[in-house]
This record gives structure tokens, sequence and C-alpha cells, in this order.
């Protein structure tokens, strides 16, 4: 879905948004607030937690039980080191897709062979999920996998056109090699984002004691609306992305000036956030900018906008927001000092991983 255009991005999202409707959210949640109550509960006061590290632990595991539908332990166990070394790799290996053979020497080939054994592993629990599908048995199953297994039952589910693959009949579902690029494009994009964008929340509530108090009393008192204006802040003062590439379809005029049909232009995240006639005071952290109607539309945009705007959006805020009330429910947390972002990979993560000292309440 990240990386097609035109018909086929979009049967790829019309066959992917029944499983982040708002239905679909309410099924989520009450898994995700396990894993993220078991995590927390494995925490002890005086505890010097590294956020970045213990966030991302939280959301793989979202992603291998949530997403993937793995919840046995012995597949788990074989599953969380293989994906997270997919994820957790340097930009360098990035260079195997421009030059192929690379991926024939360390460390590319140590990369690749990680990820046909993930592929291995993925394609085997597609098949078994899709022959429980044919047998009748998925109903009982709210995981993303199935969902999108279920996906092509409905002719409704599917758009139609004669143009881009697969598009002459219109209610196919997805095949195996789709749902694998689908659970690992939603790996790659859920996965380290959401991790991020709560390490920096955790680190900057660290850092004011008032708005800790503040974040505390809204988790204690069921209080989501002020905890996601918290992890939107922090999204917004700590963008985890800071542009994208888009190729225009038309031409346009932007700024007064012309830009021809098939001109890439990269509209900047951060400077978006950053800029004081959009967000009075830019450099503060302050949350009650989303409680108080001063956002604009188009001016917050870690999801992106328009018809690429990221299918996963109200799933990171759910689980952010979950996993926040989580930690605020049983520890305060203590900054150690302010730090600065570093890129990882593509994505911004705090330098020193955002470790903070935790308080048993």
């Amino acid at each position: 879905l990240l990386l097609t255009d035109d018909a086929e991005h979009q049967r790829g999202r019309k066959l992917l948004m029944p499983a982040f409707t708002g239905p679909a959210m309410r099924s989520y949640r009450p898994l995700v607030e396990g894993l993220a109550k078991e995590a927390v509960q494995g925490w002890h006061d005086g505890q010097r937690l590294v956020t970045l590290d213990a966030m991302n632990a939280i959301t793989l595991e979202v992603i291998l039980q949530v997403v993937f539908g793995v919840t046995d332990e012995e597949r788990l166990s074989v599953l969380r080191p293989k994906v997270t070394r997919i994820v957790d790799i340097d930009a360098g290996i990035l260079l195997s897709w421009i030059f192929p053979r690379l991926r024939k020497v360390p460390p590319w080939r140590g990369f690749f062979t990680n990820l046909r054994e993930v592929d291995d592993l993925l394609y085997a629990e597609i098949r078994e999920r899709r022959a429980e599908h044919e047998r009748g048995d998925l109903e009982g199953r709210d995981d993303v996998l199935s969902r999108l297994l279920r996906a092509g039952d409905d002719p409704e589910a599917a758009p139609g056109g004669d143009s881009g693959p697969r598009a002459a009949d219109s209610t196919d579902g997805l095949s195996d090699e789709e749902l694998r690029d689908q659970l690992v494009t939603l790996l790659l994009a859920g996965h380290e984002t959401t991790a991020s964008a709560l390490s920096w929340t955790l680190h900057e509530l660290g850092q004011d004691p008032v708005l800790l108090a503040r974040a505390t009393r809204a988790a204690d008192e069921g209080d989501e609306t002020f905890l996601e204006a918290c992890l939107k802040e922090a999204m917004r003062l700590h963008p985890i992305i800071d542009f994208v590439a888009r190729s225009l379809q038309s031409d346009q005029v932007v700024a007064g000036r012309r830009l021809p049909r098939g001109t890439t232009v990269t509209p900047s995240i951060m400077l978006s956030h950053s800029r004081e006639s959009s967000f009075a005071d830019a450099h503060a952290f302050r949350p009650d900018r989303f409680l108080d109607g001063e956002v604009t539309a188009g001016t917050w945009i870690p999801f992106g906008g328009g018809v690429r705007r990221c299918i996963g959006a109200a799933f990171s805020l759910m689980e952010g927001t979950v996993v926040l009330r989580e930690v605020l429910q049983r520890f305060e947390v203590h900054t150690e000092k302010p730090t600065g972002p570093r890129l990882r990979n593509i994505t911004n993560v705090p330098d020193d991983k955002a470790p903070v000292v935790l308080r048993a309440r």
C-alpha cells in the first residue's frame, strides 16, 4: 500500500480499510491493553527505563499479536528476534536495492537471509490461516491478517475498473504475496514510529511536573482526550518523519510557482509543525493546543493527507493512548536530561533513547 499507485493503490486500500474501521479498533483495544498491562507490570520503583527500547518491545508485541495474529508463544519466540532484525537496520542496508550484488556479501547477505526466513514463517502462517478460513473457522479471530483474509468475501470490498493488477475480477481478495507485503508494510510503518512517538511523549511529560500531574489524573479518570493530545503534541514537536515525496499528477501552482505534471515535491512535515503562524510558541510542548481548536486542518500532518493518508493513523493513536494510560496509572516518570533527535533509518528517535526514572504511585 505504501509503494503502489493509482488503481493498484485504490484496490489495496479498499481491501485493507475494513481492518481499520471504528468497530475494528474497538475489537483490537482489549488485546493492546492486555499487552501494555503485562509489560508495565514487569517494571519496578526506581527503575531506569530506556523508553525507546521499552516502547519498541510493546509495539512489536502489538504487531505480532494484533496485526499478524500470532499468539502461540513458541512461534512468537521464533518471530521476535527475526522481525526485530528487519526493523533494526543501518541505513546502509538500503543500498542493496540500488546495487543488488551487495546482497551476496555481508552484512547485506545476513539481512536478506533473515528476510527470507521471516517470509517463510509468514507464508506458513498465511497458509494455515487461509485453511481456517476455508473451513469457516476465522469468524472468532479479530486480528488484522484474519480480517484481510475475509475482505475478499465482500463484493463491495474491492474496487471495480478495467486497469491495474487483478482489476478485472474486483471481488478477488489479497493473494498470499499481497498479504505478506501488506503485513511487512504494517510492521515497518507501525512499529518504531509509534514507539518513538510514545518515547518522546514520556520524555516531555517527565520534564514538566505540572503536565505530568495532569496526565496522571487523566489516566486515572479515563480522560483519553488529554492523553491523546499529549501524544499528538509530541508527534508535532518531534516529527517521526521529516518529509514525504509526491509526484504531481497534474500541473499545479504552489506559492506562485508553476510546477508541471511529473514534478516531485517534498512537503515538509518538520517545517509545517514548527511554523509560528500555525502553532504559537511552536517550540514548546503544549498539548492544550489540540484541545482548544488552535490546530487547523492541513498544519498537523504526521500521518500525511489526502488519499494517501496513513491507513493506520487511528490504530496508532489508539495504541499510543492505551499504552500511555497503562504506564501513568502505575508510575510517575522523571526525565534524566533533555535530548535531541537522531535519525535512525528514516525515523527520528530520541538521541539517547529517552531514559526516565520510574516512581511507583
